[in-house]
C-alpha cells in the first residue's frame, strides 16, 4: 500500500506505507533542510530510533545527502541508531554519582533486567540501561533518569526496585 506525501515545496509523491508517519513530520516543517534536527528528534520518537533507511528517505525528502543526515545522527548522543527499549534507564557516572557508588547501582539494575556483557537493551525490548557522564544533577547523586524521570539518592535497592515499579505498572495496563 502506498500513501500520498504533500509539501508546499514539492509536488506530492506516493511513498511506502511505512513511510507515512515521516511524510506528515517532513510536511510539518515544511521540508525544510535547516530543520533537520527537529525532525529526526520527531522521527525517533515515532521509531525509537533512526532506522537507516528512515534516514535515506529523511535525506532524500529534504535534498541532502545520506551521508549528511547519518553525520548530524551520529554527533549528537541523543539520537540513537539502533532499537532502544520501551523504557530508557540512563544511570550517571560522573564524578559526583562516581563517588557515591554508582557502578553497584549500574550492576543490580543490569542484572534485574536480565542484560548479558556487553547488552544494553533486554531482549524482550522492554528497557535500555545506559551510562552517561553527567545528568546534571550533582547534588542529588547518584542519580538515575528513567523514561525522563530524575531519581536522585540512588541505591543497588532502590534500582531493581525501579524496575520492579516499571514490570508491575505495564501488567496492570
Amino acid at each position: 500500500m502506498t500513501a500520498t506525501c504533500t509539501s508546499p515545496a514539492a509536488p506530492a509523491a506516493t511513498a511506502p506505507e511505512r513511510f507515512v508517519r515521516v511524510c506528515a513530520i517532513l510536511d510539518k516543517h515544511g521540508r525544510d533542510p535547516a530543520r533537520l534536527i527537529p525532525i529526526l528528534q520527531e522521527v525517533q520518537e515515532e521509531y525509537r530510533f533512526l532506522p537507516r533507511e528512515v534516514m535515506a528517505y529523511v535525506a532524500t525528502s529534504l535534498g541532502l545527502s545520506p551521508a549528511k543526515v547519518y553525520g548530524v545522527a551520529s554527533f549528537y548522543a541523543h539520537f540513537a541508531l539502533v532499537p532502544k527499549g520501551r523504557h530508557v534507564i540512563r544511570l550517571c557516572d560522573g564524578t559526583a554519582c562516581h563517588v557515591k557508588d554508582s557502578i553497584p547501582i549500574l550492576d543490580a539494575i543490569r542484572k534485574r533486567v536480565g542484560l548479558k556483557d556487553g547488552q544494553v537493551t533486554s531482549d524482550d525490548m522492554q528497557f535500555t540501561v545506559e551510562t552517561v557522564s553527567c545528568l546534571g544533577a550533582c547534588g542529588l547523586a547518584p542519580v538515575v533518569v528513567c523514561d525522563e524521570e530524575v531519581h536522585g539518592g540512588m541505591t543497588p535497592e532502590k534500582g531493581a526496585a525501579l524496575v520492579d515499579a516499571i514490570r508491575s505498572k505495564e501488567a496492570a495496563k
